[in-house]
């Protein structure tokens, strides 16, 4: 039985090329520390927080060049099933579901908008042993080309409720499952992302100072892409390391302003 519900984030990895150089960008960005499977298992790495894993790193696979991203997997019962009503809601299955040494069971998964994702049916390995503190996974939302396309692929998918936030700046809305916000979702514009950033999803890590956090990763070949900000769920900004991937650190302790209204 996984610990965390159908359709909620349970897992991120990432390929890159060179894995050392990830190593030592994140463990001193996110004080990470690695545990090396070996070989048997491709050198996948564990990232971990107080000896508890919060995420792993590995090598890109053999074939054309492939960019350094990260993958977030949501949790699932029952992959085989979830899987098999992809493509009927208008996505496609890139992979699976397949046995991953005994670990569990996972798919790789694009919704209608080209939105890459995984699911996890968890064996051995429940997923993140811990969350919300400095240094482990803190949330994560789809960045959507096709919001129409998205909101009815996801919700449909894993039963989510939405609540759609009363901001008429931007098109966000919150995806919750038994009334727990579970992953945002932001529609894409032309005026705030270059044509060529497909439809992808966004993984935040929590750090204790958001500031202090980037100036290490610029100073280690990272870049800034937005930010920093102060927002009611906290201090955060977009960031990309020296091998292209993206994702995004937040201080959920430092905040400002009102909670928006949803709907």
């Amino acid at each position: 039985m996984s610990p965390f519900p159908d359709g909620a984030p349970c897992w991120a990895d990432a390929m890159f090329p060179d894995v050392a150089a990830a190593r030592d960008f994140y463990g001193q960005v996110l004080g990470w520390t690695f545990d090396d499977l070996g070989e048997e298992y491709g050198n996948y790495t564990m990232a971990l927080v107080d000896g508890k894993p919060v995420a792993a790193l590995m090598p890109v696979m053999p074939g054309p060049d492939a960019p350094a991203l990260w993958n977030l997997y949501l949790a699932t019962s029952d992959a085989a099933a979830v899987t098999g009503r992809v493509e009927g809601l208008g996505g496609t299955v890139a992979m699976g579901p397949e046995d991953v040494g005994g670990f569990g069971i996972t798919s790789s998964l694009r919704d209608p908008a080209g939105t890459a994702f995984s699911l996890w049916q968890p064996n051995t390995h429940p997923g993140f042993g811990l969350t919300e503190v400095p240094g482990a996974y803190a949330w994560a939302e789809v960045y959507t080309r096709d919001a129409p396309a998205t909101d009815r692929f996801f919700p449909e998918l894993f039963g989510y409720q939405v609540g759609v936030m009363e901001d008429p700046e931007m098109d966000f809305r919150i995806w919750s499952m038994a009334g727990r916000p579970v992953l945002g979702r932001m529609a894409m514009t032309d005026d705030d992302f270059p044509p060529e950033v497909p439809s992808y999803v966004n993984v935040y890590f929590s750090v204790p100072d958001c500031d202090a956090a980037l100036d290490t990763a610029v100073r280690l070949g990272g870049q800034v892409h937005y930010g920093p900000t102060t927002t009611p769920f906290g201090r955060f900004a977009a960031v990309s390391d020296q091998q292209g991937a993206s994702f995004s650190v937040i201080d959920t302790g430092t905040t400002e302003g009102e909670m928006p209204p949803m709907t």
